[in-house]
C-alpha cells in the first residue's frame, strides 16, 4: 500500500550514467542506517562516497570553493545527509555552512541546510507548525530559569521539559512544579517546555510516520507503560497503517519545515484530536523496519534519487 511508488518515470529522468552522491555520515555512531542507504543507492546504480561534513573543507583553490572528499576536487550531483555529527557551535556553523554552499552550487541536497536549522531546533519547528496551522501541544519556550520558573508555576498542568536539540527521547523531564525545572546549567538555560498530553487509554501510544515529498513510506505505534515511548528508551514498536488523516498531518509537518524526508512523531489526546509532536530531518527507522513490510532504506532512496535525477535534468534544460 505505502510503497507503491510515484516515480515510475524515474528510469527515464537521467541518461548517460548514475548519479554521483556523497552520503553523509555521523562519526561517532554505528552504520546501520548508511550501510542500508549506500546499497540501496548502488544497487540503482548511483556511485557513492560514504564521508562526513566534518572531513569537508571551503578551499579557495578549488574551482568550486569547496572540497569534498572522494569527488577530487568536484562536486557530486547530490548529497544525503544522514547526519551533520555533534560538534561546537563553530563546528555545526561550519559543516552547515558546506550544506548551504552546495545548495548555492547547484547540488540536491536531502535534507538541505534550511530544513535541518528548521527542524533541529526543537523552537523553530513548533513555531513554523503553529504558523501553518498544524496542530501541536500547547508550547512555551524562554530563555533563563526564572521565566521557566514563573510559567510552570502558573500553568497549572503537567508540563514536559525537553532540550532544545535533542532526540531519541533523551533529556525529557515530566514537570509538575518549578522545582522539576532542570538548573539552568543542565538546560543550557533554555526552557523548552510543552504541554504534557495523557494517555487515551491505559498505556502511552504515539505514532512515527516516515514521509518524503512523493509519499508517505512506513509507520509504526509506540506504546510503552511510562510516558517516554522512544523506542531507543524502551518503548514496543508495533506494525501500523496511518490512517488518511494521519498521513496528511505528517506531509503537512514535513512541508512546513521545508524537508525533502523527515520522521514525523503524532499523539492523540483523550478527546480524540490529533497533534504534532516533532518532525525530525534526519529520523531514525531502525525500530521502525522490524515492523515494517517495505525496505524504508529502498524506499528513501528511490524518492532521492528521482529528485537528484530531476534537478540534473532541469539543470540540462536550455532556459
Amino acid at each position: 500500500m505505502l510503497q507503491k511508488s510515484s516515480t515510475q518515470a524515474s528510469a527515464e529522468a537521467f541518461q548517460g550514467g548514475g548519479p554521483r552522491i556523497a552520503l553523509f555520515l555521523e562519526e561517532e555512531s554505528g552504520y546501520w542506517h548508511v550501510r542500508r542507504l549506500a546499497e540501496a543507492m548502488r544497487r540503482r546504480g548511483a556511485f557513492v562516497v560514504i564521508t562526513s561534513l566534518p572531513r569537508c573543507a571551503f578551499d579557495t583553490e578549488a574551482p568550486s570553493g569547496l572540497d569534498i572528499p572522494g569527488f577530487d576536487g568536484g562536486l557530486p550531483d547530490g548529497v544525503f545527509v544522514r547526519a551533520i555529527s555533534a560538534g561546537t557551535l563553530e563546528q555545526i556553523t561550519f559543516r552547515l555552512g558546506i550544506l548551504h554552499a552546495l545548495r548555492e552550487s547547484g547540488v540536491r541536497v536531502w535534507n538541505d541546510a534550511r530544513a535541518i536549522e528548521r527542524s533541529v531546533d526543537k523552537s523553530m519547528t513548533t513555531f513554523l507548525l503553529h504558523k501553518a496551522g498544524i496542530p501541536t501541544p500547547r508550547t512555551r519556550t524562554v530563555e533563563g530559569d526564572a521565566p521557566a520558573s514563573a510559567y510552570a508555576a502558573q500553568a497549572g498542568r503537567s508540563l514536559i521539559f525537553k532540550p532544545l536539540f535533542g532526540s531519541q527521547g533523551k533529556g525529557l523531564v515530566r514537570i509538575e512544579s518549578p522545582e522539576d525545572l532542570p538548573d539552568p546549567e543542565a538546560a543550557d538555560n533554555m526552557y523548552y517546555l510543552q504541554d504534557f498530553v495523557p494517555p487515551a487509554g491505559a498505556m502511552f501510544e504515539d505514532w512515527r510516520v516516515v514521509v518524503t515529498r512523493n509519499r508517505v513510506i512506513a509507520a509504526m505505534g509506540r506504546k510503552a507503560g511510562k510516558w517516554i515511548t522512544n523506542v531507543f528508551q524502551g518503548g514496543g514498536p508495533i506494525p501500523h497503517e496511518p490512517s488518511t488523516e494521519m498521513q496528511q498531518l505528517a506531509s503537512a509537518a514535513r512541508t512546513a519545515v521545508g524537508a525533502d524526508y523527515a520522521g514525523i512523531d503524532l499523539i492523540r489526546t483523550a478527546d480524540g484530536r490529533l497533534l504534532v509532536l516533532e518532525v525530525n530531518s534526519n529520523p531514525s527507522w531502525k525500530g521502525l523496519q522490524r515492523v515494517a513490510d517495505i525496505d524504508i532504506a529502498d524506499a528513501v532512496v528511490e524518492d532521492f534519487l528521482f529528485a537528484v535525477r530531476e534537478h540534473l535534468r532541469l539543470r540540462s534544460c536550455p532556459a
